[in-house]
């Protein structure tokens, strides 16, 4: 006898909408009295109507005509551009400012994982998904990023061995850095691998052995590449599988 598939969980219309972004539940009961909220293509007449939190409900439930946005849990790949922060507290223009404007009142909200600094681009994931978050930049799943830094003075010779002994102590700091992986490009470009996410820390291993890195772009976490034919300031939402690979 074959076990009863488990019910999908179901919210509320109006908490469900307010949640995604779309405005208050008085602005979302407006919605709904206009015939503007359809799944399955019936229009929904009542904001208490439970409505079922799956992956495929934006291809059965439209706003306006438009498929709703997909509801947590929500990962975004993204090419972070140069010139943009990370943070909602530092100033500037963020990431978030290249995302719809209603995502910003999502609940649970939008975080980067992890944080690129305002001069390097590259691959960025953005999320809501709190236990996928953590597992990424914890220490304890040894996530590789990779990096290609590109350097005011020609590499000595000598950086690979000390960036790969695990000795090498950031100024300020009383642990050493993991061991991690150089790669020579040319006399001033270099691939570098790390597992750890201290505070600037590419632009200052390369400061530790008297160099500086004059542009840094991340082109790769774990077993994730940023697409070639994602141009800087694009952005898509993240595959299960393509979750996967982060860890593969």
């Amino acid at each position: 006898m074959n076990a009863k598939a488990p019910k999908p969980p179901m919210a509320r219309l109006d908490r469900l909408l307010a949640n995604l972004g779309y405005g208050s539940r008085r602005e979302v009961g407006a919605l709904v009295a206009k015939g503007q909220v359809v799944l399955d293509g019936v229009a929904l007449k009542d904001t208490g109507a439970k409505v079922p939190v799956v992956a495929d409900l934006p291809q059965r439930l439209t706003i306006a005509g438009k498929p709703v946005d997909p509801p947590a849990p929500l990962t975004l790949l993204m090419h972070k551009p140069l010139g943009v922060v990370c943070s909602h507290r530092e100033a500037g223009r963020s990431v978030y400012e290249l995302l719809p404007q209603r995502w910003r009142a999502r609940m649970p909200a939008l975080s980067t994982v992890g944080r690129l600094d305002k001069e390097t681009s590259g691959l960025l994931l953005i999320t809501d998904d709190g236990p996928f978050l953590h597992r990424v930049i914890s220490p304890k799943s040894h996530v590789a990023k990779q990096y290609v830094a590109t350097l005011a003075r020609p590499l000595t010779g000598g950086e690979g061995e000390v960036f790969a002994a695990g000795t090498l102590m950031l100024e300020g700091e009383t642990d050493p850095l993991a061991p991690a992986v150089l790669e020579v490009l040319s006399p001033t470009q270099a691939r570098l691998t790390i597992t750890e996410g201290r505070y600037h820390q590419v632009r200052r291993m390369f400061a530790a052995v008297g160099n500086h890195v004059t542009a840094l772009h991340r082109d790769r976490i774990g077993g994730l590449a940023l697409p070639d034919d994602m141009a800087p300031g694009d952005w898509r939402i993240l595959t299960a599988e393509e979750q996967a690979a982060l860890f593969g």
